[in-house]
């Protein structure tokens, strides 16, 4: 794991989630209030913009910044989580590791972060119906040597994650305001989430 691997990661995001633009803005403006995938191309862009800064540091100073880099600049509850998420893989980085089971320790505690930071967990039709299960996986598959097949679970896992936000009532943000009436709509959040982790995996299956 370094700076030019991570960066690539970023712009992989970036093509991916653009590409579904329109799609993750209609589920916003069906259940939130539309502004999700502004915030989180600006933020995305935002990062890219550290790139020739930061390229070079050291895997969790980079996670760290970058972390610090969202909370200033993306508004929004998904603004800060996804701060949380990159703050919190930054302190368990470690370069004894070989790349997935950093990447597993990493996920794993930035995305128990977000559940204590967001006071939220699996089931509540947000991001970390996707999160949750891909950083568990991770975690189980963490000594696998093949990481193409691991990117293979991981991207199944994400789809599932991201599918089981339709059916569920939503207890969090704008989407709880409309109770019933959210079921049958897939959560925004859900959706770039595992888009974005779908392009990570996809680098590991290219490569």
């Amino acid at each position: 794991m370094n700076g030019i691997k991570i960066f690539d990661s970023i712009r992989n995001i970036e093509i991916t989630i653009n590409n579904h633009k329109e799609e993750i803005e209609k589920l916003d403006q069906e259940i939130g209030d539309g502004d999700h995938i502004f915030n989180i191309l600006r933020g995305l862009q935002e990062l890219l913009n550290l790139k020739d800064k930061l390229v070079d540091e050291t895997s969790d100073q980079i996670f760290k910044q970058l972390g610090m880099k969202i909370m200033t600049t993306v508004g929004g509850s998904s603004g800060a989580l996804f701060a949380t998420l990159l703050i919190g893989m930054s302190k368990k980085f470690n370069p004894e590791l070989n790349d997935l089971n950093n990447l597993s320790e990493m996920f794993y505690e930035g995305v128990e972060s977000m559940k204590k930071r967001g006071k939220s967990d699996i089931g509540e039709k947000t991001m970390l119906d996707v999160l949750i299960p891909v950083s568990k996986t991770l975690i189980n598959l963490k000594d696998e040597s093949n990481i193409s097949k691991v990117a293979e679970k991981i991207i199944i896992v994400a789809k599932d994650g991201m599918l089981s936000t339709k059916d569920i009532i939503a207890t969090k943000g704008r989407a709880s305001f409309l109770g019933e009436r959210a079921k049958g709509h897939i959560d925004p959040g859900a959706r770039s989430s595992q888009l974005a982790i779908e392009a990570i995996c996809n680098q590991f299956i290219n490569n």
